[in-house]
Order: structure tokens, then sequence, then C-alpha cells
């Protein structure tokens, strides 16, 4: 496989291997990142957070640090501006901590009480050490568990029903020859991404100017002129490199922070946000307890299905884990049921990470359905064959593609599955048990509208404007390249402008929807110019530009189940006398209609897969409950997969065509990580005999259950 596109190719360039367009910038240091800008006469902000999990702010005794070296000004809700929460965004109704110092509740530990603002960072920094917080503490509740008696089922979430069903589950989980009734549990898992957030403000004849780290710069500057009541117009949000998200980077309190400081100061003002603070202002995925209820035939066949799963939010924003929603596409039966119940505590608000709701779901039906094979004596594989819907299960929309078949066979070939004896803990090497797993993945291939420019230059290059956002995916590589195969062009007189919310709305990086998304504008614009060139005339010096606006596309586009699929494999060794699990083998197998670049694909899906071994093997957030506080909230106490945790992961795909779709491309950024974990965790029962519900598989609940 080549690594980079030859320069005089013309054609053919979506499918071919190319190297970043801004790799050489990253590697030497010259990408510029939001806390790297330079900016004349800036300041600093440093957050200070509640150390109470709730209760009011008594007292904020700033008096002794304004005397501090540096400090020009402490913000708290006594003093700081005042902000309008009280509207639907982009994304719903904004999470109240962006109503930043609006009034004394602390609703959980970590909530933002206090901005200290210096000439320096580190001047900020000891200062917001020494400001003295006095709170009137009040009971807290912090315990998540499945059996919650205040657990609630959400109503008219704008994002997906919380719950669907058809047919009578009880009735036929009685009539079913063999039944799975099991409980399955996820913990508290983080998302960090190398670059901290940092947003730097200030205000720029007249314009709120922004330099972010965010997943979409036209959704965070739609924020902000809502929550300060500022003409859209007036703020502009640029992101020139963003160093990963995950879904972490949106809208938070970091730049609300800085725009109040920037309107009290008059001068430009920074807020970088620490790991440790990450841990309570960027989201996490939230813990569930699911259960799972499977009827079948004693072929295999699925009679009755029943996924429902518990998570937990803030007592201040609602937000759905939606664990069950995977068998809404994967598995049909007579009697269909999905549910997800909430309990709210006093923590902070869960949010979007690395493919929300089907990375624990996953775990858990992937699972269940393994066991079901057991019990029935069927290989895993044959059993999902055996169960594959021909619409959608809920819906009952046909599929845009569905090649999932495709990639258990080809997956399957690869692996050497059929060599594998079904019995478990036959195999040994060693001290070692040895085993093999496998489990379907799914996410949803969505779309977002889109507006785009593509210029004509005089010198023959082209320019294209659009304010995707490149999270580290590739995005700027990947618009390049569909550029040059509507213009048939070579990739290197292909320029390419994101990352500022002048150049129009663009759907945010999240969901899987940016490269589907911004391709589709991309193409518009550029056919549209193929159209006026062929008119002839010559390039005027400005120039040509044809643009582009998908919204009325997007309203009609055909209503279907679209969605990437994936089979996923993992062989495991297990040493029962020290608890020791080693993945020895990773393949993933995948059905994502067009592959734009696949050299960063292959990166998209292996990093995925890794996140998924994490999630099988190490994270795990712990909350003390005396205190409501995390222990050991960084990246020395919260553990996740280092390289030497990582074995010989291989990543391909099968073809995916999709009749009918306007670009035939789909999202890959999450569907990697879905279904590892059930891989892992079912080679685990493959080689000790023992099934693990409950994630991570830790050394210690080896040797319990062992």
């Amino acid at each position: 496989m080549t690594t980079t596109t030859e320069a005089a190719a013309p054609t053919g360039a979506v499918g071919s291997a190319h190297a970043r367009v801004e790799g050489r910038a990253k590697v030497t240091g010259t990408a510029r990142y939001a806390g790297e800008i330079s900016f004349a006469d800036l300041a600093h902000g440093w957050l200070v957070l509640s150390s109470v999990a709730r209760g009011r702010v008594r007292r904020v005794e700033d008096a002794p640090v304004l005397e501090m070296p540096g400090v020009l000004a402490v913000l708290h809700h006594g003093n700081a501006p005042r902000v309008d929460t009280d509207y639907v965004g982009m994304l719903g109704r904004p999470n109240p901590v962006l109503g930043l110092f609006q009034h004394d509740r602390v609703p959980f530990a970590g909530w933002p009480v206090a901005l200290v603002v210096a000439e320096t960072s580190e001047q900020a920094r000891e200062a917001a050490e020494a400001l003295v917080v006095r709170y009137d503490e009040e009971p807290h509740d912090v315990a998540f568990d499945a059996g919650r008696a205040d657990a609630y089922t959400p109503r008219n979430n704008p994002m997906m029903p919380a719950e669907t069903e058809k047919g009578d589950v009880e009735a036929l989980l009685g009539d079913s020859a063999v039944v799975v009734d099991e409980e399955y549990t996820t913990p508290e898992e983080h998302h960090h991404p190398m670059e901290p957030h940092a947003a730097t403000a200030h205000w720029d004849g007249g314009r709120l100017d922004v330099v972010d780290s965010n997943q979409g710069s036209t959704w965070v500057a739609g924020e902000l002129a809502k929550l300060f009541s500022v003409d859209p117009a007036r703020v502009r949000v640029r992101s020139e490199h963003v160093g990963g998200a995950f879904g972490s980077k949106g809208v938070g309190p970091h730049q609300v922070a800085a725009v109040m400081a920037t309107t009290m100061l008059n001068r430009p003002v920074r807020v970088v946000l620490t790991r440790r603070q990450m841990f309570s202002l960027v989201g996490y995925r939230s813990p569930t307890a699911q259960r799972v209820r499977l009827g079948a035939d004693a072929d295999g066949r699925l009679r009755a299905f029943d996924h429902q799963a518990l998570n937990l939010s803030s007592t201040v924003h609602e937000f759905i884990e939606s664990s069950a929603v995977l068998g809404r596409v994967m598995y049909d039966a007579d009697a269909h049921h999905t549910l997800h119940r909430l309990v709210r505590l006093d923590v902070p608000t869960p949010s979007w990470m690395r493919a929300p709701g089907e990375a624990p779901g996953s775990f858990a039906l992937e699972s269940a359905l393994d066991e079901l094979a057991e019990k029935c004596g069927i290989d895993p594989i044959a059993l999902r064959v055996r169960n594959e819907p021909v619409t959608g299960p809920v819906s009952g929309l046909p599929f845009s593609s569905r090649n999932l078949l495709a990639c258990f066979e080809e997956g399957a070939r690869r692996f050497g599955w059929a060599d594998r004896d079904p019995r478990p803990g036959v195999r040994r090497e060693g001290r070692w048990r040895l085993g093999t797993g496998t489990a379907a993945a799914t996410y949803p291939s969505g779309v977002g509208p889109s507006t785009a420019a593509v210029t004509a230059e005089t010198d023959g290059t082209f320019t294209v404007r659009i304010n995707a956002a490149d999270i580290g995916t590739g995005a700027r590589t990947a618009m390049v390249l569909v550029a040059a195969e509507v213009l048939k062009a070579a990739p290197d007189r292909i320029r390419v402008r994101i990352g500022d919310s002048d150049l129009g709305p663009a759907m945010i990086a999240g969901g899987s929807m940016g490269t589907r998304s911004w391709a589709w504008a991309v193409t518009l614009a550029a056919e549209e110019l193929v159209k006026r060139l062929a008119l002839g005339g010559g390039i005027p010096p400005e120039g040509i530009t044809t643009r582009s606006d998908t919204a009325e596309a997007v309203g009609s586009l055909t209503k279907k189940e679209r969605h990437s699929f994936g089979a996923q494999f993992a062989e495991v060794a297990v040493d029962v006398t020290t608890g020791e699990v080693r993945v020895r083998r990773l393949l993933g197998i995948f059905a994502a209609g067009t592959i734009v670049n696949p050299l960063t694909a292959r990166s998209q899906f292996i990093g995925g897969m890794t996140w998924g071994l994490s999630m099988a093997l190490h994270e795990e957030a712990v909350r003390d409950r005396a205190s409501g506080v995390h222990v050991g909230a960084d990246l020395a106490g919260y553990h996740f997969a280092t390289h030497a945790d990582v074995p010989l992961i291989e990543a391909d795909w099968v073809d995916d065509p999709v009749p009918d779709d306007p670009v035939g491309m789909k999202g890959i950024g999450e569907i990697g990580v879905v279904g590892v974990a059930a891989a892992i965790a079912n080679a685990v029962w493959h080689a000790t005999g023992v099934r693990h519900r409950h994630l991570p598989i830790r050394p210690d609940r080896i040797l319990i259950t062992s």
C-alpha cells in the first residue's frame, strides 16, 4: 500500500492513501494549537472549583488574593457578568454549568466557583490555590447502582426516544426454549485528549474573537452569542489545530470564563484547563447498569428481546447514555423492547464520549449474544447470521446498506475462526489459558447541513473553504481528496481552509458525521465550479468562487437506516494465578461505505480498537462516596492502556456500496470502539470458562472467579 498520492495523478483521489497535508507542520512543531497562539497584553485565567459535592458558597475571600503579585481580578457569583442560559442551542438546552458564577449553588464537586485572572499563568495558579472559599455544605448522594428506587424514564428527549416496544416480551420469554437473563455493568470513563481544553477571548473592533480548541466553531460561536446576548455576526471563533476531542470539546465553562474576563478587563484572556479540572468540567461516560433478556428457539432464532439500561446524570442537567440503542438496529425478534432510565445524583453531567451509547451497550448486548450461543450450542457467528434482520427491527425502514455478514465472513477467514475449538478452557500454553471471542459492531451514519465554497485561483490552484474541524482525524486531507476527485486536479493543487466560524455554518466533528457532511457540501460546490469553468471566458483576478448549502438536500434525504457495521475478533491469554489478561490479537473488519483515505481511516479504526481494549481491561474512574470527589483524578490514578498493553491490531474493510446515497460515505471515527470490549470478554470466557459481566476485567476479578 502506498502512503502518498503522486502529485501528477489527477484522478482517483478518493480511495487513495495520502499523507496528512498538515503532517509536516505537526511533526516540526509549527502547527499552532489554541494555547500556543500569542496575543499582545495577554492575561491568564485560572478556574477555582468547589471542594464540596453539594451546598452553597457562603463567602469568597478574595481580598487577600487581589493583593498578590500580578493578580488582576477575581470573578465569582457576586461580581461576574450576567449571562442568559434560557435558550435552545444547536444541541438543545445548554448545560447549566455554562451559566458561570450566576448563583451561589454548588451541585457537585468540581463546580466552578471563581476565576482568578493574573498577568501570568503561574501567578494565576498560585493565587487560585490560595483563594479561600467558604461553603454551607449539604448532604450529598453520589452512589450509583442498579437497584436505585429513584430511577426514572426520561421523556421528550430530543435525541432519541427513551423507550421502544413491540409485542409481548414477557409472554414470549416464557415460551422460549432458551433464555438469557443477565446484568452487566460498565464504570465511569473519561476522555482526555492530548491537548487540554484552552480558549483565548478578546474584543477586536467590536467583535468577540475567540481562539479555541473545539469540535465545531459554528457551534461554539452560536452558543457564546446566545449566552452573552451578542449579535451572532459579532462573534468569531477560530480553531486552527485540535489535539484530540472524542466528544469533550464542545462549549464549556473555560470559554465562558475567558469571555467574561476579557469583557471586564478589556484585554485578551486565556483560560486553560488542567487534567484534574477536566475530570469534572468536560463530560465523561456515565457508568451503566444494563439488564439483557433474550429468548430464543432451540436453534437460536430470537423470539424475545429486552435491553434495559440505567445511567446517572447530574441534578442540574439530563443526559442519556443511550446504551440500549444498539439492539434497535442489530437484532429483531417477535417481541422487542428497549428502555433507558436515569438516576440524578450530585455529580457532574455526563456527556458524549467516543461511541456514546454503543460502546457500553455493545459490551452488554454482544456478551449476552455470546451467552445465548453457548446455551444453544451454536457458533457465535452462526447465531448472528441466523438473526440477521432484513429491515430496521424497530423502525421497519430499509437499510441504506448492511454488509455485516461480509465483515464476519472476511474476519473469520483472516482470524482462523474455523479452527476454533468451541469448548472453553481447553487451550493452554504454559501458564497461560488461551481463548478467542467475537462481537458485532455498528454506529449510525448521520449527516448534518453544511456550507462550502470552492475558488479557482488564477495560478491554477483551488481553495476550499469549509468550517470543518480537524480533531486529529485527517479532515483537512479528506477534503483535499474529495475536491481533487471532483475537480480532476492533483491533490497538491488544492488548499483547504477550515476551523473558522466566519467560513459559514457547517456540521460539527461529532457523531461520526463530519467527513460525510463536509464532503457533500464540498462536492456540490466543486461540481458547480466545474460547470462554471466549462463555460470558459477565463478566470478574473479575484478567481471564480462557487458555494453550496446542503440544508435542503439533507432535509429531503430518503429515510433509511444508515449505519456503519463491523465484526471484532480478539485472542487473549489469561494467567489465573496472577489474574493477568493479555490481549494477543485484535482484528476488526468494517463496512463503512466509501473510504476516502485508507491511510487515515485505518488509523481511526485502530485507535478506536485500542480504546476498546482499554475499556475492557483498564479504565475505571472511582468516586469517593464520603466526599463526592474522584479518587485519583489524574492520569496516574486513572488507568488506561499503554503501549505495552496493545498487541498487533489489524483493521480493514469490505466493499460497501451505498446505492442512491449522495456521497456514499459513512462515519468511521467511533465504530472502532464498538464491540471490542465484548469480544475480549467473550475471549476471556473461552479461555477460562468464567463469564465477566462487569468491566473492567481486572486481575482481582480474574482471581476471585478462577
